[in-house]
C-alpha cells in the first residue's frame, strides 16, 4: 500500500502559509521535537523531560514550584514530568522540612548519569540541524531566533506566563552572562565613580 502523503496530489498541494517565516519555524520546531523524541526514546524519556533533567544539573534541588517557574509550566504540569521521573529513578523528591507542603526535587545519581547522556543527544540533534551552517550562520540564526521569540512574548503581554522564557534563556547563555557582567561592572564603576 502506498503512502497518501506522497500521492502525486499531494506533491501539487501547498499549506497556504507555507511560504511564511512562522510555517518554516513551525516545522523546524516540530521535527526538532519529533527527532529528539527518537533519540530520548532510547532512554524512556519524551522531549520536555530532558529539560527538567537539564534543570536539576544546575541546581542542588529546587522546589517544585520553582521548577516549574524556570521551565514556564504550571505546577501540575512540572509535577506530573517529576512523578515519571522518579519512576525511572532519575529524581527524589522530598519535603521541605521547615514547610512539608512544599516538596523539594533533585536528581539521583542515575539521574546525573542521564543528564551526559542527554546533552550528547541534544548536541547531535543540533548538529544535524545546522548541518551546511558556518559558526556565522549559526550564530546569526540563533540571535534572529531569539529576537523573533522576544517580539512573540512581547505581543503576547506580561499576562502571559511564558514571557519570560527568553530573557531567562539569555541569562543562561555563556554569551550573555558574559555581556551581562560587563554591563553590571559598567553600571558598578559609573555608580562608584558618581556618574
Amino acid at each position: 500500500m502506498s503512502d497518501p502523503a506522497m500521492s502525486p496530489l499531494n506533491e501539487r498541494i501547498q499549506h497556504p502559509s507555507e511560504d511564511s517565516l512562522g510555517w518554516a519555524l513551525a516545522q523546524a520546531a516540530r521535527l526538532h521535537r519529533f527527532y529528539l523524541n527518537e533519540k530520548l526514546a532510547g532512554m524512556g524519556l519524551f522531549a520536555g523531560q530532558e529539560q527538567a533533567l537539564q534543570v536539576l544539573s544546575s541546581y542542588d534541588e529546587v522546589s517544585m514550584g520553582e521548577l516549574a517557574g524556570i521551565l514556564r509550566v504550571r505546577t501540575p504540569t512540572a509535577s506530573k514530568t517529576v512523578t515519571r521521573l522518579a519512576a525511572l529513578g532519575l529524581v527524589a523528591r522530598s519535603c521541605n522540612p521547615i514547610d512539608a507542603r512544599t516538596v523539594r526535587v533533585r536528581l539521583t545519581r542515575k539521574g546525573r548519569m542521564a543528564v551526559a547522556r542527554i546533552q550528547t543527544l541534544w548536541d547531535e540533534v543540533e548538529s544535524d540541524m545546522v548541518a551546511g551552517l558556518d559558526a556565522e550562520e549559526q550564530r546569526q540564526m540563533r540571535k534572529l531566533l531569539l529576537r523573533a521569540a522576544m517580539n512573540l512574548a512581547g505581543a503576547l503581554g506580561s499576562n502571559r506566563q511564558d514571557t519570560g522564557a527568553v530573557p531567562a534563556a539569555l541569562d543562561h547563555h555563556p554569551a550573555h552572562r558574559r555581556q551581562s557582567s560587563r554591563k553590571a561592572d559598567v553600571l558598578a564603576t559609573s555608580y562608584q565613580q558618581g556618574r
